[in-house]
C-alpha cells in the first residue's frame, strides 16, 4: 500500500466511524443500586467502581435515574459520564402524574432532567405512573383520567423541549388484564406519549409480552431487558423463563426498532457467582446475539 493509499484509508475509517449510526443498547444504572445495597455501603462510595462496569462491559450508553442526579451526586456522576465518554440517550425520571399537583412537580422534575443531560445525548425521558394510596395501588377511574391528561400535557411540554416520553410500568399496572397499562394506551396521544415495556414485569404480570408488543405497536420506542426463573431476577440478561429469541423475532416481524436497555436487577434470592462487571460484559454480549445487533 502506498502512503496515498494509506491515507485514504484512514480518512475513509474516519468517515465510517463517523456516519455509525448511535447503539440502540443500553445499560441501567438500577443494578448499581441493588449492589450498593448488597455491599451495605452508601452509591456514593462506589460510584467510580461502579461506573467502570459500563465501558467494561461494552456499554456506549446509560439510563440513569433520579437518585443519581440528587445533590449529593449530581456532580460526581456528571464527571463520570464525561470521562467515560458515555451517552445518556433516555433517563427514567419517576413519578405520580394520577393528581394534578403532583403530575406539575413530576412534569418539572423531567424538565429539569432533561435539560441536565441533553449534553449527553438525551433525547428520552421513561416516566412510571406512581402509585395511588387506594389499596393494591388500584387508580380509580377518575384518578387514571386525570393520568391520562397529565401524561399528555406531560408529553407536549417534553417534545416542545426536544424530548420523547416514554411510559414505563411496574407489575400493577399488568393486574386486571392490564387495565391501568391499557387505559394510559388508549387514553394518551400517540404523538406525545409512547410506551417502554419492561418484559420481565410483563410476564411477572401474568401477561404475554409478544401480545403487548403487537398491541402498543409503533409506540414501543423503549424494551428493558432481564431475565428471571420462576419469580428470582437472575445476575446477567441470560436465557430463563421468558423467551427473547421469540421477542427479538416479533420486532423484526413489526419493523419495530426501539431502545433496548439492560436493566438487571439482583433481588434477595438472586444467586450472584460472578463479579458485576462480568455479568453487565455477559449481558451485553447476549443482548448482541439474541436480537443480531
Amino acid at each position: 500500500m502506498t502512503r496515498r493509499q494509506a491515507l485514504l484509508a484512514g480518512a475513509a475509517g474516519v468517515l465510517a466511524a463517523a456516519q455509525k449510526p448511535p447503539s440502540r443498547l443500553s445499560f441501567a444504572g438500577y443494578i448499581w443500586q441493588n449492589y450498593a445495597s448488597r455491599e451495605k455501603k452508601p452509591l456514593t462510595e462506589l460510584l467510580d467502581e461502579l461506573f467502570a462496569t459500563a465501558p467494561y462491559g461494552g456499554f456506549e450508553n446509560l439510563e440513569l435515574s433520579n437518585p443519581f442526579f440528587e445533590p449529593a451526586l449530581k456532580d460526581r456522576v456528571i464527571a463520570l459520564i464525561r470521562s467515560h465518554g458515555l451517552s445518556l440517550p433516555s433517563i427514567y425520571v419517576g413519578g405520580p402524574t394520577h393528581e394534578k399537583q403532583l403530575a406539575d412537580k413530576t412534569i418539572a422534575r423531567a424538565l429539569e432532567l432533561g435539560a441536565l443531560c441533553k449534553q449527553f445525548k438525551c433525547a428520552a425521558i421513561v416516566n412510571n405512573p406512581g402509585s395511588s394510596k387506594a389499596p393494591k395501588g388500584r387508580k380509580t377511574d377518575d384518578e387514571l383520567a386525570v393520568q391520562a391528561e397529565s401524561l399528555n400535557r406531560m408529553g407536549r411540554a417534553l417534545a416542545e423541549n426536544g424530548f420523547q416520553l416514554r411510559m414505563h410500568h411496574h407489575t400493577v399496572e399488568m393486574e386486571e388484564d392490564a387495565r391501568e397499562w391499557r387505559h394510559i394506551l388508549g387514553n394518551t396521544d400517540p404523538k406525545y406519549v409512547t410506551a417502554c415495556i419492561d418484559l420481565e414485569l410483563v410476564h411477572k404480570g401474568g401477561m404475554k409480552p409478544t401480545a403487548l408488543l403487537r398491541e402498543a405497536g409503533s409506540r414501543v420506542t423503549e424494551l428493558h431487558l432481564r431475565n428471571k426463573k420462576k419469580d428470582t431476577p437472575l445476575e446477567s440478561f441470560e436465557d430463563g423463563d421468558i423467551d427473547y429469541y421469540e421477542i427479538a423475532a416479533t420486532l423484526k416481524e413489526l419493523n419495530l426498532k426501539p431502545l433496548l436497555v439492560v436493566e438487571l436487577a439482583y433481588h434477595s434470592d438472586t444467586l450472584v457467582t460472578r463479579p458485576l462487571k462480568d455479568d453487565i460484559r455477559m449481558s451485553r454480549m447476549y443482548a448482541q446475539r439474541v436480537f443480531s445487533l
